[in-house]
């Protein structure tokens, strides 16, 4: 699979700090990129420097199998689409106008901004003037103006922030529809791990300028070990019992904690509890979280 984005040993350091630290990405063509982190993890400075807003302390960028460099920035930023942090607009004009400037420099035709403007749903807010939009509306607006010109690559850093639950799903949609309906690769990068989880289908995680994780969205998943939780009137003797039975189990507070197993398995123990007079007052099925996992990854229970 052709990569469209790959960095080696990226860096940006600011005064004694290193904000992105030896980062190597891998963004594979047609696919959509999850990029996790804590708030401050490195997001936003790398997508800056891919997009060559930022110049990197050391490492080498390559986008369309292209350096990113003075050179070759101008020929990857017009296959290029980006909504970086907030979106940027002329809050006296119109969410149209707005976009007709942009469309203008791209020296795109008139009906792409109305494409645009339909496909994130601003088409009945077009002759409103930016300033008198909600936060989700010019969410969106900046969202169009990447779109604009169909880019092969879109760059997007946290695109559902501002946006009320029906706005987010219909966002999530679109963006998960990107890569069939245009041939588009996204990278997109978020706090939110549930978002990510309905989008992605390979990922990177972030924290503290390093990268800890990348690889496609299951394998992560594939870390996600379920067990059985089970809490007893009597959760020694219930031990004792399954150790009995060659079952190692552990404590969790006053449960006790085992590996899966078929529901044949558990009837057969819960009547050796049975036949022991222990009661079993409560079982369920327990499995780690996208979040579970991305916080064992990061180190971090803040910040999310």
């Amino acid at each position: 699979m052709t990569n469209i984005i790959t960095t080696n040993g990226l860096c940006k350091q600011y005064g004694s700090a290193m904000g992105v630290k030896d980062l190597d990405l891998t963004v594979p063509e047609g696919v959509i990129y999850g990029f996790l982190g804590p708030n401050g993890a490195g997001k936003s400075t790398t997508m800056k420097m891919i997009l060559g807003l930022a110049k990197p302390t050391c490492g080498t960028i390559t986008v369309f199998d292209k350096l990113v460099n003075s050179k070759n920035r101008l020929s990857i930023l017009k296959e290029t689409g980006s909504l970086i942090e907030s979106p940027s607009y002329y809050a006296h004009l119109t969410g149209k106008e707005n976009l007709k400037i942009i469309s203008t420099l791209k020296e795109l035709p008139d009906h792409e901004v109305d494409r645009v403007l339909k496909l994130v749903r601003l088409e009945k807010q077009k002759d409103k003037k930016v300033g008198q939009y909600s936060l989700g509306m010019k969410q969106r607006l900046g969202l169009a103006a990447a779109l604009l010109g169909n880019p092969k690559l879109l760059v997007l850093d946290e695109p559902t922030n501002g946006l009320d639950p029906a706005g987010i799903q219909e966002i999530r949609e679109l963006i998960c529809s990107l890569p069939h309906s245009f041939g588009m690769t996204v990278m997109v990068s978020s706090h939110l791990l549930s978002e990510i989880d309905q989008m992605a289908g390979h990922i990177g995680v972030i924290s503290r300028g390093e990268l800890v994780f990348q690889d496609r969205l299951s394998v992560l998943h594939d870390r996600s070990d379920s067990c059985i939780a089970i809490r007893t009137l009597n959760n020694e003797a219930a031990s004792n019992v399954l150790s009995s039975q060659g079952i190692s189990c552990q404590e969790d507070g006053s449960f006790l904690l085992i590996p899966r197993l078929s529901d044949r398995k558990l009837a057969e123990y819960f009547l050796q509890f049975l036949k022991n007079e222990i009661g079993v007052v409560r079982i369920e099925e327990r499995k780690k979280t996208l979040e579970d996992i991305f916080l064992e990854l990061t180190g971090m229970a803040v910040n999310l």
